[in-house]
């Protein structure tokens, strides 16, 4: 009896172990946490990509709504090597992405909205591939609206998953000749409140000129002027967006992140000491390495400032490097535009949205 009693004690305090040891593995591989007073720390968008066979995270055929633009496998992209690399941060690990995990203990019951530009859609369309992936045979709905709002739900898990698209997130009133950018005016807010996880983007659209311009006017106050400086206009508008913020959303009810700036790879001169007038055509493997060729990015600079300014800060998802050295996850010429009009804008799905929420994943994780 004493030789029993002394080996169940013995399997206890071996399963108590184990359980131990479980959870110090589970704390090391997610020893991203952003508090600066824990012990461990390291920055999780500062790292490198290295080659790894599991990857990718799920296979784009298996994903039945997946966007065309997106699946490069699909539209003929003979390569494959683009889709097994992950991201690793220097100093610390991160969780591999748990699409069931997710559901269960972050979003039952949970809204999550993406709002901004053809990045969030590209985030967003990640995020229910990946979602589809764990739970393939959960019954989901997809559904979009004339305002621009594509809802995916998971009944079984009562989750949302919503993109709004506002590429500017302050307003354009009027229709042409006369239509007026408003950088000092939100009006679509209303329907960010109904979210419990929000994840903004904007500025590729700053950029655009000609016809390809949204406005005809830009507006500030009692200022109306008919062009200024794209930089300028969009710190004047990401301002706006962060007194928004700090004025309508309780951060102890809604999470807020901000979606890095999200790089384009049209001139090989910022990647490669060579030079060129290349572009993401042909381009088959990252930079390797830490460090990018043209430094840090301008508009990301600027949202990294404004968001210093806020009371109640947003999470920025500094995803901007560990894009910038991804020169070969676009589509390129296997996107919509086809050898017309390469695409080095849009990301390549299964691809680099995945690893942005990989990290937003470890970022709720320890929220």
């Amino acid at each position: 009896m004493m030789r029993g009693a002394a080996s169940t004690g013995l399997l206890a305090v071996t399963v108590m172990m184990l359980v131990v040891l479980n959870q110090l593995e589970s704390a090391t591989a997610n020893a991203s946490l952003s508090s600066p007073s824990n012990k461990i720390y390291c920055n999780i968008y500062r790292g490198s990509w290295v080659y790894d066979k599991s990857y990718p995270l799920y296979d784009s055929k298996s994903c039945p709504f997946i966007e065309r633009q997106f699946s490069c496998k699909l539209n003929g992209r003979p390569d494959s090597d683009y889709l097994n690399y992950r991201w690793q941060p220097t100093g610390c690990n991160i969780p591999r992405f748990n699409g069931l995990d997710f559901l269960e203990r972050i979003m039952r019951g949970k809204r999550m909205m993406f709002v901004g530009d053809s990045l969030s859609l590209n985030q967003w369309q990640s995020l229910t591939c990946l979602l589809h992936n764990a739970a393939p045979n959960a019954n989901f709905t997809m559904t979009r609206t004339p305002s621009g709002l594509s809802i995916f739900s998971f009944p079984a898990y009562n989750a949302t998953i919503m993109f709004s698209r506002n590429a500017f997130l302050v307003d354009i009133v009027g229709a042409p000749p006369k239509r007026v950018i408003k950088l000092d005016s939100i009006s679509s807010g209303s329907l960010w409140k109904t979210a419990d996880v929000l994840v903004f983007n904007s500025w590729h659209w700053w950029l655009h000129t000609d016809r390809k311009q949204p406005w005809d006017a830009v507006e500030y106050g009692n200022i109306t002027v008919r062009d200024m400086d794209r930089l300028v206009a969009y710190e004047t508008a990401i301002r706006t967006w962060a007194k928004w913020i700090d004025q309508n959303i309780d951060p102890s009810k809604t999470k807020v992140f901000f979606q890095g700036v999200s790089p384009d790879h049209t001139h090989s001169s910022e990647w490669s000491k060579q030079g060129g007038k290349g572009s993401c055509i042909g381009e088959a493997k990252p930079v390797m390495g830490s460090i990018y060729l043209a430094g840090p990015h301008r508009a990301e600079m600027v949202v990294e400032k404004v968001i210093k300014t806020m009371k109640n800060p947003a999470r920025l998802m500094d995803v901007t490097l560990m894009s910038q050295l991804r020169k070969d996850g676009h589509p390129s010429v296997y996107g919509f535009g086809g050898h017309k009009n390469p695409d080095c804008s849009h990301w390549c799905l299964a691809g680099v949205p995945d690893s942005w929420n990989q990290l937003l994943y470890s970022e709720l994780f320890h929220s």
